[in-house]
């Protein structure tokens, strides 16, 4: 276990050399918010995920990520919002929207099972 936490603090120091002559690099960005969301580092993991929203604003991925950092600070309310942009802008893997751990908090929350019984209901009418 302790090989795997000195991986990410690798993982996480070589991002961020990376992004301080490259802050704009997004696949670097995308790599250095999952390191830090896998080390716990939720609220790093946050700024990242706000920034590729910023640089990436019509991708589909950036916001569920987002959604994901939210909902790990336990900010379900705006997680959920992230989400819903998550789908309007195409994410459809609604299969593991009901089963990432990220999002438990955001599964129990009337606002999501309501959302989602649209979504799906959606999906089955233009299927």
């Amino acid at each position: 276990m302790k090989k795997r936490s000195k991986r990410k603090d690798f993982e996480i120091i070589f991002y961020e050399k990376l992004l301080q002559d490259r802050p704009h690099f997004v696949q670097a960005l995308s790599c250095l918010g999952d390191a830090y969301t896998r080390k716990g580092f939720y609220l790093e993991g946050l700024e990242i995920d706000k920034k590729l929203a910023q640089l990436k604003p019509e991708d589909p991925i950036v916001h569920y990520n987002l959604a994901c950092s939210f909902a790990l600070l336990g900010e379900g309310e705006t997680a959920l919002q992230k989400l819903k942009k998550a789908v309007l802008l195409g994410y459809d893997d609604y299969s593991y929207i009901l089963t990432d751990p990220d999002l438990a908090c955001v599964r129990e929350s009337p606002k999501f099972k309501d959302f989602f019984r649209k979504v799906e209901s959606i999906n089955v009418s233009t299927a």
